[in-house]
Formats: C-alpha cells, structure tokens, sequence
C-alpha cells in the first residue's frame, strides 16, 4: 500500500466522521479526515472493462488486509460483487442496495455518506460474497506482489487487487463496487442511446 497508509485513522473516528460531517459531495475534496479515509483505501490492480449495461456484472476480488499491529500477519480474502441493475425501475428500486458490505449499521454511513452525492448507483443492487480470510506473514507490498504474479500466471486481467487497514476493509469493497460503476456509466449510456433508449 505504498503512499496510502492512514496513521492515526481508528474505526471510530471514520464512523464519528461519517455521521457527523454534513456536506455536498462538490466539497468532498475539502474535507480532510474523510478524504483521509478514502486514500486509506488502494486498488493496486486495477480493472478496466465496463460493466453490462442490462442484467447482473460480477466484480472478482482479492483484499489484503493490513494488520492493526505492525510486523504483525496480513490477511487475504477472495470475493466478487454482484452488480444488478432492475428490469423495471420503480420508486421502491430508486435507492441502491448494498448486502455484506459492513459489520454493522455504523459502517453502513459510509455507503450513505456517497449514495446521497450521486446518483450513479441509483437503481442498482450490490451483493458482497466472500470466503474466508487467509493469514499470510507476508507484508501487504509482498502479498500484493505474490496476488499479482499469480493473476498474471493465470493470464487474468478480470480480478482486482484491493488493500486497506482491516477497519476499512468493506469501505476498500464498496469504493471498488462504485468506482467500477461510475467508470462504466459513459460505455452504459452510449449502449442505451444505440439501442434507442435514449435520444
């Protein structure tokens, strides 16, 4: 994770930062502690194609987590996010969805902190799967070097590489999901202006 570590960043302090900072997503830049949060946050293997425009977009992933202590064992989780977007957009379909995302409800602000400043991710579902978590005594940088050379062994270019403090790790999920989306919309309106859904 290097230039991303957040010294001092503690679960709570993201929490109470979360739930208490009123702002616009344009003043998102401004907001220090919050934007400390975010960077804390690396996707050191990136994913470049769009999601489906119609129907359900699988999200694979590999999360190395940084233990709280230093010197102390990272662990390594393999997931995918399922993004689903609805046949028929409804009132009750209007508000994203996120399931297996947070520990708790707290964490769940960070989901609403960005949901209330785009409407990017109106209308879709995102679902979290995952198995369980793999303690390596690697450091992060060795763990991402060893994901890396094995996705590319495999001629994989369709799983990212995810890293972030172990308080973070469904904020590190969730950026990824939206980041994925919000990169996708400009390929999804053009399919639906070809298709006539749009002038």
């Amino acid at each position: 994770m290097r230039g991303k570590t957040a010294p001092g960043l503690h679960r709570h302090d993201t929490l109470n930062l979360l739930r208490h900072t009123p702002m616009s997503f344009p003043d998102f830049e401004q907001q220090h502690p919050f934007r400390r949060a975010w960077e804390a946050v690396h996707i050191a293997r990136p994913v470049h194609y769009s999601l489906f425009t119609f129907g359900e977009s699988e999200l694979p992933y590999f999360l190395v987590c940084a233990a709280p202590e230093p010197a102390s064992p990272v662990s390594i989780t393999r997931g995918e996010v399922r993004v689903t977007r609805p046949l028929i957009i409804t009132p009750d379909s209007a508000r994203p969805e996120f399931r297996n995302f947070f520990e708790d409800g707290e964490e769940g602000a960070v989901a609403d902190f960005i949901m209330e400043r785009t409407a990017a991710l109106s209308h879709l579902k995102f679902e979290n799967q995952h198995g369980p978590a793999r303690i390596v005594t690697d450091s992060v940088e060795e763990a991402v070097a060893r994901l890396n050379h094995q996705l590319d062994d495999e001629e994989e270019d369709r799983v990212a590489i995810l890293c972030a403090p172990a308080v973070l790790a469904g904020f590190a999920i969730f950026r990824y999901a939206a980041e994925r989306v919000m990169q996708s919309a400009p390929d999804n309106v053009r399919e639906l202006r070809e298709r006539g859904f749009l002038p």
